[in-house]
């Protein structure tokens, strides 16, 4: 076993120097319930000095090497891992545990930090959304947007924008100038409408364009209403007496009153339509995505939909909800009603989101994308 306390060493302006003596009484209280960390991961805003660690590994009762200064880095998160190595972390963890290893090789770690740093491409993408004020609502889709970059060594900057903005009149001056278009997950019917716009605007304009779970019941809407000419369609989550419910609720959510954790949630298995841009970016007709929503797609619209070209790529295996949906002479139209976000990796972007940044740096450059007829 191996104790690591993370601890805070602020920097006190008017004094102009750190204070060790908050993490000497976080350590006191660890003893007092029989915990003795092994190693002190120090956060803070200037460097530790020698003094300082010496400080904090006579008081604390840990070795001076085992004081790991991570001070706040420069660019990107991602650097931390990179700053951990060099204070030899690792080692020291490795030798707690009793574990030989030979020396990690942080090439690749390198390398992706250098993508995020220093990217050859760059592109401007916009999320629209209803919870923009807050810094962590999209959190998972802002990282999931960064590894896409990653994997196309394209830095992406990302424009967040409110859907209230985009509904009123010239709301659409905001989308302009964009590499991309998102919408992101969500509930409620405030700020639907902008979406709705930034999907129409997407669509009529040929910005790539992806959706994800709400992202992808909004391009519903708007096809239905602005392709299938039903002016009033809706999902019944936000109109409940739409007489063109194309978005509605799962049959096993009908008689639902006390909703709780009743959602469609986790890992589910999707079918993928061979040769479809899905099943090119997934590079498989078989694939798992995690869920979190209790809407669906209305089978009773499928076939008018497809009709019209707007093609349903993604089926669970009993072919009863729709999963995925594009439009296939667009440059650039996917959307889907799982959470893809929550499966990226730096080391492995999300193929959604990787192509996505793909075909927003390849509309900015005027080429083709990869396979495209």
């Amino acid at each position: 076993m191996c104790f690591l306390h993370v601890t805070y060493v602020p920097f006190i302006k008017a004094a102009g120097e750190l204070k060790t003596k908050p993490t000497q009484q976080s350590v006191a209280k660890l003893r007092e319930i029989g915990i003795m960390p092994h190693i002190l991961v120090c956060r803070c805003e200037q460097p530790l000095n020698k003094e300082l660690r010496q400080k904090l590994s006579v008081f604390c009762n840990v070795p001076f090497e085992a004081v790991i200064e991570e001070k706040d880095v420069d660019h990107t998160i991602y650097e931390v891992p990179l700053m951990l190595q060099r204070e030899r972390m690792d080692d020291l963890v490795c030798r707690e545990l009793g574990i030989n290893v030979p020396p990690a090789n942080m090439g690749h770690w390198q390398d992706i930090v250098r993508k995020l740093i220093a990217p050859q491409h760059r592109v401007r993408i916009g999320v629209v959304g209803k919870y923009i004020e807050l810094q962590d609502a999209y959190k998972s889709v802002y990282e999931a947007l960064k590894h896409g970059g990653v994997g196309n060594d394209c830095g992406v900057q990302i424009e967040q924008i409110e859907a209230e903005e985009v509904e009123k009149p010239g709301g659409e001056k905001l989308l302009k100038e964009l590499g991309g278009i998102l919408v992101p997950g969500g509930f409620g019917d405030r700020g639907t409408e902008g979406k709705i716009k930034a999907a129409k605007y997407a669509r009529e304009n040929g910005l790539p364009y992806l959706g994800l779970c709400l992202g992808m019941q909004i391009a519903t809407i708007e096809f239905a209403r602005n392709v299938l000419g039903l002016a009033q369609a809706n999902s019944t989550e936000f109109d409940p007496t739409t007489p063109h419910p194309v978005i509605d609720l799962q049959e096993t959510q009908l008689h639902v009153s006390r909703k709780g954790a009743t959602m469609r949630l986790g890992s589910h298995e999707c079918k993928l339509k061979p040769g479809s841009l899905a099943c090119r970016l997934y590079g498989s007709e078989r694939i798992f995505e995690r869920h979190r929503h209790r809407y669906e797609f209305n089978n009773d619209y499928r076939e008018r939909f497809e009709a019209a070209g707007f093609v349903v790529s993604g089926v669970t295996p009993d072919n009863s909800l729709v999963e995925v949906i594009e439009i296939p002479t667009h440059p650039f139209f996917i959307a889907t009603q799982a959470h893809p976000e929550f499966l990226s990796k730096p080391t492995k972007p999300h193929p959604l989101f990787s192509g996505f940044i793909a075909a927003a740096h390849q509309r900015l450059h005027h080429k083709p994308l990869p396979g495209a007829v």
